[in-house]
């Protein structure tokens, strides 16, 4: 009992010293608000949704329009007609011998100077038809795997000397930068592939005008910056994510029937948007995704629509911004876009010492679109919305899972052991 009284002191002590640093952020759970969350089940005109039927067909496509024009922006192209892929290098003993590792790159136009996506992929050895995870990653996929022979992602990444990103460019210090979030020995041990990308091969992320990522592949005649209503980087991002999994649907030895979406932070956000938009990935995990991903909006705790608006103006649609002071009309919230992905499974995770992302509000989005998996006949949490789960207790049973860690904000072995245990239940067959 001591040893637990000393890390919640501890704990709150961290807290407070954030609150020191955003003076305006609360985190007092009673100073959250009383909003009340906008209906999921009842559509435009009042019926109210009493079967997946009526959800699939009327109710979810009003939800996710609404997302589309109030937060992430309408996606204003597919596939792009000219993309096709190139296998750049392969390493038939990757891991110590328990990979194969491609380097993949999805040309978007005909042009070999032209926007592309380099993919980092390893499939696990003598795989047939293997599930697979996908995602983003935020440094280079030099900076998921030490090994000096994966490309050095020539593009632009935040200054960060310490890590080898020096004028806005990757250095060889950089490479391995990210591996501890990515733990791939343990992903291919159980039988899964793996699949990433950078994120800024996409869309640079800092506020250029968007000239810089694939929005001009989609623009108008005489158009230079995406309508209000039209994706921002984390559409941007998402639709990368498509792309991606376009290829596995190409690769013989990856089941692209069974492949899981995975995103950190902002990342997290992101894939959960590219869940809701693809029914084609088979799971959606969001790893520390808060506000803006799967944290309840109307909760004022953490990070708010108005700092993200004022911090990431590019990352949503421009419509977003008249919801950073009245987040009460605001006709969507964290539950809706957790429920677009039902009845596919769907992991929340939380950390502790990240309260920025009010884990709470993580916890309650899984919780509130419950009722929607249950209109499939699927188990949501199994939990009441009071018993948020312990530390370091994770719910693996439903079809929504979620855990609170211990530690910080943070992609861990922890969170990849629950991420592999909630697969196996959901890809392999028992």
């Amino acid at each position: 009992m001591r040893g637990s009284w000393l890390a919640i002191v501890v704990l709150l002590l961290k807290v407070s010293l954030v609150a020191a640093q955003r003076p305006d952020t609360n985190y007092d759970e009673a100073k959250v608000g009383t909003l009340p969350l906008p209906e999921l089940l009842r559509c435009a005109d009042g019926t109210e949704v009493k079967d997946a039927e009526t959800w699939r067909t009327r109710r979810r496509p009003e939800i996710l329009k609404l997302f589309e024009e109030h937060m992430f922006g309408r996606t204003p192209g597919g596939r792009p007609a000219e993309m096709h892929f190139e296998v750049t290098s392969t390493k038939s003993d990757a891991v110590d011998g328990l990979a194969v590792r491609k380097e993949v790159t999805i040309h978007f136009t005909r042009r070999a100077d032209g926007p592309k996506l380099d993919l980092l992929v390893y499939l696990p050895k003598q795989a047939t038809k293997a599930p697979a995870f996908l995602g983003l990653n935020f440094s280079g996929n030099h900076a998921v795997d030490p090994d000096p022979a994966i490309k050095l992602n020539p593009g632009w990444f935040r200054n960060a000397p310490e890590r080898g990103y020096v004028d806005n460019r990757a250095t060889e210090k950089s490479r391995g930068a990210e591996a501890s979030r990515w733990d791939i020995a343990a992903i291919v041990k159980r039988g899964y592939a793996l699949v990433t990308a950078c994120y800024t091969d996409l869309d640079p992320d800092f506020d250029d005008g968007f000239a810089n990522g694939v929005q001009p592949l989609f623009y108008k005649p005489g158009q230079t910056k995406p309508a209000e209503d039209e994706w921002g980087s984390i559409g941007a991002w998402a639709w990368g994510m498509s792309r991606m999994l376009d290829y596995l649907e190409t690769e013989p030895t990856i089941d692209a029937k069974r492949v899981a979406a995975i995103g950190h932070s902002r990342l997290g956000k992101t894939t959960l948007w590219a869940g809701a938009q693809d029914p084609r990935f088979a799971l959606v995990i969001s790893n520390n995704s808060g506000e803006g991903g799967a944290a309840i909006s109307r909760r004022n705790y953490g990070e708010t629509i108005a700092v993200l608006n004022r911090a990431f103006p590019h990352w949503f649609c421009d419509n977003y911004n008249r919801y950073s002071q009245d987040v009460a009309a605001l006709p969507v919230d964290a539950h809706m876009l957790v429920a677009l992905c039902a009845p596919r499974p769907v992991y929340i995770a939380s950390a502790v010492e990240d309260q920025w992302a009010d884990p709470r509000g993580e916890f309650l989005a899984g919780y509130y679109a419950e009722p929607v998996y249950k209109l499939f006949g699927k188990p949501g949490l199994g939990v009441s919305s009071d018993a948020t789960p312990a530390i370091d207790q994770p719910l693996l049973t439903g079809t929504i899972g979620y855990h609170l860690r211990t530690g910080k904000h943070d992609v861990t072995s922890y969170d990849w052991q629950q991420y592999l245990t909630f697969a196996d239940r959901h890809f392999k067959t028992k």
